[in-house]
């Protein structure tokens, strides 16, 4: 009974689940990867390393340490360091966090900005300052 258990639910089951997912929904099923010219640039859902003080850094406080959304506050306060790092004027990064944010509850709870949509932004909107990154 104990081999059939572990068949049904930790093989049939899940390979189901993944086969409904990838037919249904696969952008969501393959972890909503996006590309940039033609590369997968990181995905939308999982934090992704950014280093380069030209670029805005996720929240790794958090509890499992891949939230790959940042608060509106978290974002302002990084905006003068890009502003330093590229001479990007600060009132244009504002602008693109102001025109990237989202709401954790449609349009009422907390306000937030995706990580790497705003970097991603940032690259294709100056790419002078970012030339190394394309």
């Amino acid at each position: 009974m104990a081999v059939i258990s572990l068949v049904l639910c930790g093989l049939a089951f899940p390979m189901l689940v993944t086969g409904v997912a990838q037919v249904l929904m696969p952008y969501q099923a393959n972890g909503e990867l996006v590309q940039y010219h033609g590369r997968v640039a990181g995905s939308i859902l999982v934090a992704e390393g950014f280093n380069s003080s030209k670029f805005f850094h996720p929240w790794n406080a958090s509890a499992s340490g891949v939230e790959p959304d940042i608060t509106l506050q978290d974002a302002y306060s990084q905006i003068p360091r890009i502003h330093n790092a590229t001479g990007i004027p600060s009132d244009a990064i504002k602008q693109i966090v102001d025109q990237n944010v989202e709401w954790t509850m449609g349009i009422t709870g907390d306000p937030y900005v995706n990580v790497l949509k705003l970097n991603l932004i940032l690259v294709q909107e100056y790419p002078s300052a970012y030339s190394e990154f394309s």
